[in-house]
């Protein structure tokens, strides 16, 4: 059964790679871009640049959110339907990626994702599907060395401080981003014992608050805090968590990432809170330059890297605005 999936699903990139070789002309090029949390302000940011890309290059952007893996197979046949020559997608489920990739196939459509990556049935990254994605465990170092250099600076041993690691073990990229930032703490003394699972339901806020606010009650003792997480959303809601149960922002230091507006917007506050910083990324590149490279393969033959891994900067309360224009987002 492996080999006659293997066999498909070669079959499909095959397919897709002769696809590639038909070029739409620039005023013809449609391009799909698909999201699995239009609501969230990454996703909105991505779909805005790849609007700007759209405007520059004279091409037309279709732009969908599918949350499940039913509306995302419905949405490829959608493009098919609507004549588009390709797409780029951040699905709801990277296990899903042997049927996506045979979807785009059937409806003549080539692919790439972004931010998350398609794996096989046996969990492997497929490979032959060009991917702009971040680099999961560097972003979560810099979370991690964010967090450290905080301590430092406010004299907190790592002995008498708790972590809550605010986890969404479902998504690759989550596991590797918390992964990360630990690493950074134990490297620096944190003691193991002290990091406690704070497991979402959801990656939003009112989850993670939900989440934390379960390990905040269960080690009151507990009066300094440090809190990391897959997006700025989880470390939000950590942050709104220990004011809920009554501990100071000077007792909290939590650090995103993302640079979301949410996050901006707590930087913005008259008064500082618990959340000190988040590493920003682009999603200027994410958005503008998937779709940008996307309409080049359609357009031109040009067919993108099959690998792009992204960074980000760390930024906090009074320099998020050079960095963001450090990372063009300004």
């Amino acid at each position: 059964m492996n080999l006659i999936k293997t066999a498909i699903l070669a079959g499909a990139l095959a397919t897709m790679s002769v696809v590639s070789m038909v070029p739409a002309s620039a005023q013809d090029a449609k391009i799909g871009f698909i999201v699995k949390q239009p609501e969230e302000p990454w996703f909105q940011d991505e779909w805005k640049f790849a609007d700007q890309a759209a405007k520059e290059k004279g091409f037309t952007l279709v732009k969908i959110g599918a949350e499940d893996g039913e509306k995302l197979m419905s949405a490829i046949d959608n493009l098919g339907a609507q004549g588009a020559q390709g797409f780029v997608v951040c699905t709801p489920d990277v296990k899903l990626g042997p049927g996506i990739v045979a979807k785009a196939a059937a409806n003549n459509l080539k692919m790439m994702t972004v931010d998350d990556r398609l794996v096989d049935a046996a969990g492997k990254p497929l490979e032959e599907v060009p991917h702009m994605g971040i680099s999961a465990t560097k972003i979560g170092e810099a979370v991690g060395q964010g967090i450290v250099d905080e301590m430092k600076a406010r004299g907190w041993k790592p002995e008498e401080v708790g972590a809550i690691r605010v986890s969404y073990d479902q998504l690759p990229t989550a596991v590797d981003r918390v992964e990360g930032a630990i690493s950074v703490l134990k490297a620096n003394g944190f003691k193991a014992e002290n990091i406690f699972p704070a497991p979402q339901a959801k990656t939003d806020t009112e989850a993670a608050l939900n989440a934390a606010t379960v390990v905040l009650n269960a080690h009151a003792g507990i009066k300094k805090w440090v809190a990391f997480g897959l997006n700025d959303e989880a470390v939000l809601g950590a942050v709104r968590a220990t004011e809920s149960v009554g501990i100071p922002a000077d007792g909290v230091i939590g650090v995103g990432i993302g640079g979301a507006d949410s996050a901006i917007n707590e930087f913005k506050k008259p008064t500082a809170t618990g959340f000190v910083g988040t590493v920003i990324i682009s999603p200027k590149r994410h958005g503008y330059e998937t779709a940008t490279n996307m309409y080049e393969w359609v357009a031109n033959g040009k067919q993108p890297e099959k690998l792009t891994l992204t960074s980000g900067a760390l930024a906090k309360r009074d320099t998020f605005q050079q960095v963001r224009k450090e990372l063009g987002i300004e």
